[in-house]
């Protein structure tokens, strides 16, 4: 009855068993930005935090329209497990760079199943997945804009609070 059912849904098997992979990545995402909240909130760092603590909610938001797109179109969508959340961090700067790094690693994999989609021709999930990649492109720039400011103007504690309101600000 398994295979029956696995064969009706509206999305192509193989492209839903990397949406729940998909699904993982965005629940570790969101506990990693957690993490990182934590410690922005820890060294005073408010603004920082207050930008983590949202940047997790919204990795949740995008696991939940994931899981919610494969129920919806027939398919079994799976709690994931989330585990090796780094806690550890040395600076402001390096909460940065590992968040632009994990926000690449997203983009990847869903330009894989992307990838993937267009060579089973599923159209609807390919559609569906445009969101994402717009989403990622604005999420990687936005991370590229904040450690320009590192950059910009450095890591000593005068700079890294004036970065932290810049951060409350969207600049």
């Amino acid at each position: 009855m398994k295979d029956i059912v696995r064969q009706k849904i509206g999305i192509n098997v193989d492209v839903m068993d990397l949406l729940n992979e998909q699904i993982a990545k965005e629940a570790h995402s969101a506990a990693a930005y957690l993490a990182m909240a934590s410690w922005c909130d820890h060294n005073g760092l408010v603004y920082s935090a207050d930008f983590f603590y949202k940047q997790s909610n919204e990795e949740r938001e995008h696991m939940l329209k994931i899981f919610k797109f494969i129920n919806e179109n027939g398919g079994t969508a799976y709690s994931p497990e989330v585990s090796n959340i780094n806690h550890e961090f040395n600076s402001l700067q390096e909460i940065f760079e590992t968040a632009l790094d994990q926000e690449i690693q997203i983009s990847k994999s869903i330009h894989n199943i992307v990838t993937k989609c267009r060579k089973v021709m599923d159209y609807g999930t390919e559609n569906f997945l445009q969101w994402f990649i717009q989403e990622q492109m604005e999420e990687e720039n936005q991370f590229r804009r904040i450690l320009e400011m590192f950059d910009l103007m450095g890591t000593d504690g005068l700079a890294l609070k004036l970065i932290d309101e810049r951060i409350k600000h969207g600049e």
